[in-house]
């Protein structure tokens, strides 16, 4: 199976981009480059929860919404929520309504504070799983370190953050390079990993 597909420019890009066109700038300018702060890397943790079940177009099509909602996933503000900001949520239709992933937002929220605590910043916590040997490029949905991280997060409280999860995490996050093979973009992600100083 064909692992690129054409761009609007004419270049290659990884084939899941056909699925919508929005995807070609979210995958050209986000997907896949090292990410080291800690608001971001706490938004995409919460957002893959969220298209848990469902596709990613839909979470990006109501990411601003979501940003709005959550407070620009400012981890210390919605450690705060309360059962009246859940059910202020619940009512909020661009984003979706789901009390458990809403809940566990707010549950991930309190973790996120220990986790700094205990580890400086989700930062330095996350790229501990960085891929030594990652699996060739868009052939795995999960991997050896995303299970680890997984199993951590979940014993220190975090709720959906299954393996599969934490991949779609990792790699757009860009703890793994998983452009395809022939796609135009996974140049510039290895030379951004390659410049990337790894937070500790």
């Amino acid at each position: 199976m064909n692992q690129t597909v054409l761009g609007p420019d004419g270049q290659p890009r990884c084939a899941w981009c056909r699925a919508a066109p929005e995807f070609f700038e979210y995958h050209d300018n986000e997907w896949g480059y090292p990410v080291a702060d800690d608001r971001r890397l706490f938004e995409k943790l919460c957002l893959e929860s969220f298209q848990s079940g469902l596709s990613w177009r839909t979470i990006l099509a109501k990411r601003e919404n979501f940003r709005k909602a959550f407070y620009q996933f400012d981890f210390n503000a919605v450690a705060e929520f309360d059962e009246s900001d859940v059910e202020r949520l619940l009512q909020d239709a661009g984003i979706i309504r789901h009390r458990g992933k809403i809940e566990a937002v707010i549950n991930n929220a309190r973790r996120a504070q220990e986790l700094v605590s205990a580890e400086e910043s989700i930062a330095a916590y996350v790229w501990q799983y960085e891929a030594e040997n990652p699996p060739a490029p868009q052939t795995a949905s999960t991997s050896p370190e995303s299970i680890a991280m997984s199993k951590d997060l979940k014993k220190r409280g975090w709720k959906f953050v299954g393996p599969t999860t934490v991949f779609a995490f990792m790699q757009a996050m860009g703890l793994v390079n998983d452009h395809a093979i022939g796609c135009s973009k996974r140049e510039k992600a290895a030379q951004m990993r390659r410049e990337f100083t790894k937070p500790v």
